[in-house]
């Protein structure tokens, strides 16, 4: 093959992958439909997580709308569409009774939100670790992870790989246990068929601008217990409570309303995910196959229950001594050949100087203001969580929107490896001078 494009050579791939966010006229017209409306705001329309239908002839929320087939489409009886992920997993935990003085296990190896969200409640995030092969939190490390303290556990389905939720569930019920998913990459996902999200107690999703169903912001949170979800509809929109005098506030709760413009945005994203997941497991599953013979780069395991996967990111383990490249070229040179790459975290999150430090609420708040009277130390989950300290240093991702490509664009992706590969013995001299 022709000379590497980052040692002066001819980029293999220089047309585009598919842009994102994906949008057409369609939610051109939905924007203009509640411009137009006058009513910007949910509550325009009424009030409650159960509103019902308007009078014929009379237009209906876009949230409610939206929050109500989005729940149907993750077989969740209900939705709550909040302002953010983060937001969502934060009332979630919430209104579930989460707060000073309790546990919740997360996994090391995951965004941030899922557990400053536990700090934002006042409670304790414990990190426990990840399986080699999906990235997903490992059971038996969760198991371990327990204590009297410990009120829930929070998996994350990364990448919208299903973690093993039957495993969980088990855990759960033995120890008395609540479980929330942080299903932030999962839209559309099953487990077992059935949807991420409405197998715990509840779940959390994300329409932030980089995940597969966007409005540059939004949330949302499932889950299958009514009154769990007024309890949450109450936190989004300042502890009132449906049925009640506008200004009584029944709990201290939040402002965390979604627009009607996200709204209709959203409504319009969902008519297209069945379609691009599809599309993003059949190129997944392509990748995969190509990829296997080539040493050092192990793609992710999808177990059997992880029925239809959303591949919000396609990550493979890539592995330095074996390829023959240290990751840091190897991502570099991928770049330079017209591949979108990212190493993904940098370190867990329990090395973040937030956690190394412990700034978080003001008086020593939740650690040391008298609910949690044991000694924290986040600098020893280091040897608690080796695999999430190895995967930080071996992570490839490619992001979604490539996976919306042609299966001829996997093969350019493949290509550029192979080229990489062929050429590693130019990349000797830097691999040295890194290990010396």
């Amino acid at each position: 093959m022709s000379q590497l494009a980052m040692l002066g050579g001819t980029p293999l791939r220089t047309k585009p992958f598919p842009s994102w966010p994906a949008f057409d006229e369609r939610e051109e017209r939905a924007l203009l439909g509640v411009l137009r409306s006058g009513k910007w705001w949910r509550y325009s329309y009424g009030e409650g997580v159960e509103m019902r239908d308007p009078e014929p002839g009379q237009p209906r929320s876009r949230v409610a709308e939206f929050q109500e087939a989005f729940a149907r489409l993750q077989t969740a009886k209900y939705g709550i569409a909040c302002a953010n992920g983060t937001a969502a997993i934060e009332v979630a935990l919430r209104a579930l009774g989460i707060g000073p003085g309790d546990e919740v296990i997360v996994p090391a190896y995951t965004f941030i939100a899922t557990a400053s969200s536990v700090l934002m409640v006042n409670a304790i995030p414990i990190f426990a670790d990840i399986e080699e092969d999906t990235f997903n939190i490992d059971p038996r490390r969760v198991e371990e992870a327990i204590t009297p303290n410990t009120r829930a556990i929070l998996p994350v389905h990364f990448a919208g790989l299903a973690t093993d939720m039957e495993a969980l569930q088990v855990i759960a019920q033995r120890h008395n246990l609540l479980l929330v998913e942080d299903a932030a990459h999962a839209h559309g996902a099953t487990w077992k068929d059935r949807g991420l999200g409405s197998i715990g107690n509840a779940g959390t999703f994300s329409f932030q601008a980089s995940k597969n169903m966007t409005a540059g912001e939004g949330g949302l949170i499932t889950t299958n217990d009514r009154d769990l979800a007024m309890m949450c509809e109450a936190l989004i929109w300042a502890g009132r409570k449906v049925g009640r005098p506008w200004y009584e506030h029944q709990w201290l709760g939040w402002n965390y309303r979604l627009t009607e413009f996200q709204g209709a945005i959203l409504l319009e994203q969902l008519k297209r995910i069945d379609d691009q997941n599809a599309r993003r497991r059949q190129n997944a599953l392509y990748l995969t196959q190509r990829l296997a013979s080539f040493p050092g780069i192990r793609p992710v395991v999808v177990r059997d229950f992880a029925t239809k996967p959303s591949f919000h990111i396609y990550p493979f383990r890539f592995n330095e001594a074996e390829f023959g490249v240290t990751r840091q070229d190897f991502l570099l040179s991928l770049e330079e050949e017209g591949i979108p790459c990212f190493g993904g975290y940098v370190d867990p999150l329990y090395k973040n100087p937030m956690f190394v430090n412990q700034a978080f609420h003001p008086h020593g708040c939740p650690v040391t203001c008298g609910h949690y009277a044991k000694p924290l130390d986040y600098v020893s989950f280091a040897t608690r969580c080796p695999v999430s300290e190895k995967i930080c240093h071996e992570a490839v991702w490619l992001e979604h929107r490539l996976l919306l490509a042609e299966q001829a664009d996997m093969d350019d992706i493949v290509h550029a490896i192979e080229k990489i590969h062929e050429h590693r013995l130019d990349f000797k001299p830097a691999a040295v001078e890194k290990a010396g």
